[in-house]
C-alpha cells in the first residue's frame, strides 16, 4: 500500500472550508496536519500538491443499476464502477432487479463475491423483494447489506409487489432499512391505455409525466410512508420527482433520529418537461420528470433538509433500446459519472453552497445508511476521497464518456468543475483522466 501526503488543498467536510494537508497509510487517514503544524513525514510518502483544489469525502450514491449480472450488455460492476470513481463516487449501493433478481440469500451471496476484485468502489447490494420471498427478505443481515428494496411500481424488471399480507409482514417485522420505488402502478396502467387508445405505440414523449403522474407518485408514497408510521418502518423514498409529496416528509428531527427519509436524483434537479423537445427518450425516467415547478420544489426540500441525500439511480440501457417508440423505448440513464459535477454546477449557480453538496452527497448517505467509517474526512476513517479543481471548465464528449453504454443524456453539457483525482480505501485509482488501480473496492459494512 502506498504512502501518500496530499498537500494545500482545502478540505471541504462537516460543515467547513479548511486548509489542511492529509497523511494516508494502510488504507486510512491517519493525520490530519493542519497549517504551522509540525508532523514528521514516513519515508516513501508520495507527495501530492493540490494547491487550489478541494477535497471532499468520496460520494456515496445509494440507487445505481449496474446491471450486473445478467444485464452486461447495458453495463458492469467494473465498467461502471471505473466510470463511478471518474465522477467521484467512491462508494455505490447497487439494486435488486437483475437477472437472475436478488430474491434469495444465496444470489445475493453470490453478487457480493463476483464483486470481490472487480470493483473500482466500495459496494453494497440490496436483498429483492417478490410477493412470495418475505421469509427470505427477513432473513438479511443489516451489518453486511444495506436493505431492502420495494418496488410498489413496476420498473426495470418484474419484481412489482402488491400483495398486500407480503407488504404488512415487512414492513411489520423487518428491523432493516427498506427503500422504496413510489409509484401507483393503477395509475400508471389507465393513464398508458388512455395514451395508446389516442396515439397507439407512438405515443410522444412528452405524455410520459402524464401517464408516469404526479397522482401516481404521491398514491404510492402516501401509502408507503402510512405503512412505515403504522409499524415505525425505517423506510427511505427513492427519486422524488414531484413538489406535492414534499408535503410527506418533515425535517423536525436530524438526519440520524430520522424513521422516513427521501431520496432525490440528479435527473429529477437538472431536468425538467422542457428538456423532452430535445432530449426525447434518452431522459424517459421512471418516476418521469415533471414539470418546471416540481424541480423547484425538490431543491427547495434538499435544501430545507426534507430531502436527505442526491443520488442518480444511475441505470444504462444501449442506445437502441432508448431510441424506440415510447412503448418499447426503455426507462433509466447513465449519471453516475456525472451527478457530482451536475451538483457543483448548481452551485456555480448560486443554487447551494460547497458545504451541501458534500453534506447531501456524501455525509449524509454515510449517517443515513450508517456506514461503518466512511463519508467523512476524518482520523482513522477510509481514506475515501475526491479531488476537485473547482475552475476547470470541461464539455462532456463521446471519448470522455465511460460508461459501456457509450452515450450520456449530458452530451455537450459544459461544466465549470472537474475531477481531478479519486482515491478509494487509500488508493489512488483515478487521476487527471487516467485510471491508475482496478479492483481497490471493498464490501460495505453498516452498524
Amino acid at each position: 500500500m502506498s504512502i501518500y501526503l496530499l498537500k494545500n488543498a482545502t478540505l471541504v467536510n462537516e460543515g467547513n472550508q479548511t486548509k489542511a494537508d492529509l497523511l494516508i497509510e494502510n488504507e486510512r487517514i491517519v493525520k490530519i496536519i493542519y497549517p504551522a503544524e509540525q508532523f514528521e513525514i514516513p519515508e516513501d510518502t508520495i507527495l501530492l500538491d493540490y494547491s487550489g483544489k478541494y477535497i471532499f469525502p468520496g460520494v456515496i450514491d445509494d440507487q445505481v443499476h449496474f446491471r450486473d449480472p445478467g444485464l452486461t450488455q447495458k453495463g458492469d460492476l467494473e465498467t461502471e464502477s471505473r466510470a463511478a470513481v471518474a465522477g467521484g463516487v467512491t462508494s455505490f449501493m447497487d439494486m435488486p432487479n437483475t437477472i437472475p433478481n436478488v430474491l434469495t440469500q444465496e444470489i445475493l451471496e453470490e453478487k457480493y463475491q463476483a464483486a470481490v476484485g472487480r470493483s473500482w468502489a466500495n459496494y453494497s447490494f440490496y436483498m429483492g423483494t417478490s410477493n412470495n420471498n418475505a421469509d427470505e427478505v427477513l432473513k438479511t443481515n443489516s451489518e453486511n447489506v444495506c436493505g431492502i428494496k420495494i418496488f410498489l411500481g413496476a420498473s426495470t424488471g418484474n419484481m412489482l409487489v402488491d400483495n398486500q399480507q407480503t407488504l404488512e409482514k415487512i414492513f411489520g417485522e423487518s428491523k432493516m432499512l427498506i427503500a422504496v420505488h413510489c409509484e401507483d402502478e393503477n395509475t400508471i396502467r389507465k393513464n398508458l391505455e388512455e395514451a395508446k387508445a389516442k396515439y397507439g405505440d407512438d405515443i410522444p414523449i412528452s405524455e410520459h409525466p402524464l401517464i408516469r403522474s404526479e397522482e401516481a407518485c404521491f398514491l404510492s408514497s402516501s401509502f408507503a410512508i402510512n405503512l412505515a408510521k403504522k409499524y415505525n418502518t425505517r423506510l427511505h423514498v427513492l427519486h422524488l420527482s414531484t413538489a406535492k409529496e414534499m408535503d410527506l416528509f418533515s425535517n423536525d428531527k436530524p438526519l440520524i433520529e430520522k424513521r422516513i427519509t427521501a431520496e432525490v436524483c440528479m435527473h429529477h434537479l437538472w431536468f425538467s418537461e422542457k428538456d423532452y423537445a430535445k432530449k426525447g427518450s434518452f431522459i424517459k425516467w421512471n418516476p418521469a420528470i415533471k414539470k418546471q415547478s416540481d424541480t423547484e420544489g425538490l431543491l427547495r426540500a434538499l435544501l430545507e433538509d426534507k430531502i436527505d441525500v442526491v443520488a442518480t439511480d444511475h441505470a444504462p440501457h444501449t442506445i437502441e433500446e432508448k431510441e424506440n417508440v415510447y412503448t418499447k423505448a426503455a426507462s433509466g440513464g447513465p449519471m453516475v459519472q456525472h451527478s457530482l459535477v451536475l451538483l457543483l454546477e448548481m452551485m456555480h449557480q448560486g443554487k447551494l453552497s460547497l458545504e451541501k453538496v458534500v453534506e447531501k452527497m456524501c455525509h449524509a448517505p454515510a449517517q443515513m445508511f450508517h456506514i461503518k467509517e466512511r463519508g467523512f474526512i476524518r482520523e482513522g476513517y477510509f481514506a475515501d476521497l475526491v479531488v476537485v479543481d473547482l475552475n476547470n471548465s470541461w464539455e462532456v464528449m463521446p471519448e470522455n464518456i465511460h460508461y459501456k453504454c457509450g452515450w450520456s443524456p449530458l452530451l455537450g453539457q459544459h461544466f465549470q468543475s472537474k475531477v481531478e483525482a479519486t482515491f478509494v480505501n487509500g488508493q489512488l485509482v483515478y487521476n487527471k483522466g487516467e485510471f491508475i488501480s482496478a479492483g481497490q473496492g471493498k464490501r460495505l459494512f453498516f452498524n
